[in-house]
């Protein structure tokens, strides 16, 4: 198949080339919107990533230029309108899992960076500044870590948590056995809110999570709570998580998404100017630590990326079962 590759990086191109074997597959830099669709001209699919906008005017247009399949090589589909799809008769496939662990070891980090302060320490000392002044942390053992969001991302980021000693308190619409039997204690959202010292954010975006952390979540949980998502950026509200660190509310904040990232993220804007008040605001403040969606950025997981999104091309070529449809 003739394939239409938007949101392309160096690194995308070097995954997909090492595992491609018989499609014809053209890259694009720019994002698959309303102003590039017509770039898949002559194309039969498309490939797109997580700040590509497949709208319905998008996926008319698509359809329209003999579009017949939309793979989507991430796991979250809060992108696409699925309802659209149907309509004109376009599959739409993605990745459901590449690498869980990359997700969560990631959160991981941002929760260490931001408690022990490495960041800083690694500035300081490169400029002779071997002072412990404003460096102190916390012990992360006893701590009680709230994890809203159970599947697999979720899961594994809890026996991190456990493992380092932690009280883990989850919510999800279904609680989950054997994180039970793990010694994950499900509770109600507010009673998580209002317990942890710690939330950590692993649902996916939906009309129910978008704002799950709002002025009133934030107004439930302690005093110098620390704040991190590495799921999707719409889940916080920006505004709203301001005003909670500007109030002392909330003591860290790590994010790995953004709100308005597509803007922003995957590119190198350090020559512009940008305009961006919310994101310029977030990063003024010395107790937040954000990193550019790189929480799936790891060796494993861009190698699964590619060959599971193959395999679905594959699959529709073929004419069998798609394994890993949405729509």
């Amino acid at each position: 198949m003739k394939i239409a590759f938007f949101s392309s990086k160096m690194y995308d191109r070097e995954f997909f080339d090492r595992y491609n074997t018989k499609h014809e597959i053209i890259y694009f830099e720019a994002p698959l919107n309303e102003q590039t669709v017509n770039l898949a001209w002559d194309c039969n699919a498309v490939c797109a990533f997580v700040n590509d906008k497949l709208s319905a005017d998008v996926i008319a247009a698509l359809k329209s230029n003999g579009i017949q399949l939309i793979a989507l090589r991430s796991a979250g589909f809060n992108n696409t309108d699925i309802a659209a799809a149907r309509a004109n008769g376009i599959p739409v496939v993605r990745v459901p899992a590449y690498s869980p662990h990359a997700v969560a070891e990631h959160a991981l980090a941002l929760i260490l960076t931001l408690n022990r302060k490495t960041h800083k320490a690694y500035n300081r000392v490169r400029e002779g500044n071997f002072s412990l002044e404003r460096m102190m942390g916390f012990d992360l053992y006893g701590k009680t870590v709230g994890v809203i969001g159970t599947g697999k991302i979720g899961q594994l980021f809890c026996t991190i948590m456990l493992g380092i000693g932690c009280k883990v308190l989850a919510f999800d619409v279904i609680a989950n056995k054997e994180m039970q039997a793990a010694g994950v204690d499900y509770l109600p959202l507010i009673d998580i809110f209002q317990q942890a010292d710690i939330v950590s954010l692993h649902c996916p975006l939906t009309e129910q999570t978008r704002h799950i952390i709002d002025a009133t979540s934030i107004a439930m949980m302690k005093q110098g709570i620390m704040l991190i998502n590495t799921s999707r950026g719409g889940l916080v509200d920006t505004p709203a998580a301001i005003e909670g660190l500007k109030s002392g509310r909330i003591g860290y904040l790590g994010l790995d998404v953004y709100e308005q990232e597509e803007k922003l993220f995957f590119n190198d804007l350090s020559e512009n100017i940008i305009d961006d008040d919310d994101i310029m605001r977030l990063l003024s403040f010395p107790n937040v630590l954000i990193t550019s969606h790189q929480g799936f950025f790891t060796q494993e997981a861009l190698a699964e990326i590619a060959k599971t999104t193959l395999a679905n091309i594959d699959e529709f070529e073929a004419g069998t079962k798609l394994t890993n449809s949405v729509a």
